[in-house]
């Protein structure tokens, strides 16, 4: 009988944290600082902070970008930082491919390191890097060569990963009869299931 008492005390306190945990604000912290909104409130504005003037240099610079190979890393730089233009990571690497594609040696430098690193939703490419980092390594980039060496070790890590999976996996299907998965891969001249 002493159960119960406590049952009901433990109840209400919980109903109590509960209650407390419906805010009607939510805390947003952004350009404009950090406080405290409403949760219906809208927190994405396009093209807020950027300024008519911005806009303006941004539309010449797109239009140098399409002649010029340095114009166009420079533009997939803000474009990658969010320098003065809302932050893209697509057209970062786009503009930054432009200005590689035309042979500069700093964007084939910027393009092996995405592909090595990674870029926001973009994985890992160890064979795509080593590619664009073999070719500022050709004009004399130090650090493009470093690169190469880890964007090589990256890949042979790949191969080396893709090997392991076929030997012990090699072949393999997965079944389902009544529930129950089998799974079977061709060995020699025969079906192994298991």
């Amino acid at each position: 009988m002493k159960f119960l008492p406590v049952f009901l005390t433990v109840m209400v306190s919980l109903s109590g944290c509960a209650s407390g945990t419906n805010k009607q604000t939510v805390r947003i912290c952004d350009e404009q600082g950090c406080s405290d909104r409403p949760r219906n409130s809208s927190t994405f504005v396009p093209g807020s902070s950027v300024t008519p003037e911005e806009k303006q240099k941004i539309r010449q610079l797109t239009a140098l970008a399409e002649k010029d190979p340095r114009a166009a890393f420079d533009l997939g730089l803000r474009y990658f930082r969010g320098d003065g233009i809302t932050r893209n990571s697509y057209q970062a690497l786009t503009w930054m491919r432009h200005a590689a594609e035309r042979g500069d040696v700093d964007a084939q430098l910027a393009v092996g390191r995405f592909y090595l690193m990674g870029l926001e939703e973009m994985g890992s490419d160890p064979a795509e890097a080593e590619s664009w980092l073999s070719m500022a390594t050709a004009k004399g980039s130090q650090e493009a060569q470093t690169l190469l060496k880890q964007a090589q070790e990256a890949k042979r890590n790949e191969v080396e990963y893709q090997k392991w999976l076929n030997l012990y996996r090699p072949d393999w299907y997965g079944y389902w009869y009544s529930g129950y998965a089998y799974r079977s891969y061709w060995r020699g001249s025969a079906w192994y299931f298991y």
